[in-house]
């Protein structure tokens, strides 16, 4: 089976997208693969535990193949589609299923010693309790740019925003989430 790879890994794409929306599970089913991942972190980034995450995801992947039918392609738009889904998803979960999400389980850098993983746990606890606190809409911007690498203009297809809301959330989040560090005594 074919995978996305450079310049062809567009080709392969959309040929995955056309042969998909004929109704070729197989097809789907390389979308899936190639897309799980990114999927699952964009759940996970959203306050979500893994086992959550891995839930938003299926039920991102079926709510895709349910819609393929109305979806047109364009360049990147698979990708920033596919986030959307999840970070909605994601949303409604935690509108559904809790008022705050506890989440504590970082690695650490298995460098490090007892103490440095320890302490490691902890600022990585406090950041994601500090990323559960902002709105979902300015989390949502920041998960998408930070910690997903998409592109303010992925980012604004993502969430159906202008641009210029994408930078607005982002500065907000930034700042939000550097007020609330700070006086949790974390950031200088």
């Amino acid at each position: 089976m074919a995978t996305i790879a450079g310049a062809n890994g567009h080709n392969a794409e959309a040929e995955w997208i056309a042969q998909a929306q004929k109704g070729d599970k197989a097809a789907y089913g390389q979308l899936v693969q190639q897309y799980r991942r990114l999927v699952v972190s964009v759940a996970y980034r959203q306050g979500l535990d893994p086992g959550e995450a891995e839930d938003v995801a299926q039920e991102t992947f079926v709510r895709a193949w349910l819609a393929l039918p109305k979806y047109h392609r364009l360049p990147g738009s698979w990708r920033a589609w596919l986030c959307r889904i999840a970070v909605n998803l994601a949303i409604d979960f935690h509108r559904r299923e809790r008022q705050q999400a506890e989440l504590d389980d970082a690695l650490p850098d298995p460098m490090s010693g007892p103490a440095e993983q320890a302490e490691q746990r902890a600022q990585a606890r406090l950041v994601r309790r500090a990323m559960a606190q902002l709105p979902p809409a300015s989390r949502a911007a920041l998960v998408l740019c930070e910690y997903e690498g998409l592109s303010y203009a992925e980012i604004a297809a993502a969430l159906d925003i202008p641009l210029g809301t994408v930078m607005s959330r982002l500065s907000y989040a930034r700042r939000r989430l550097r007020e609330m560090l700070v006086e949790a005594g974390e950031t200088r």
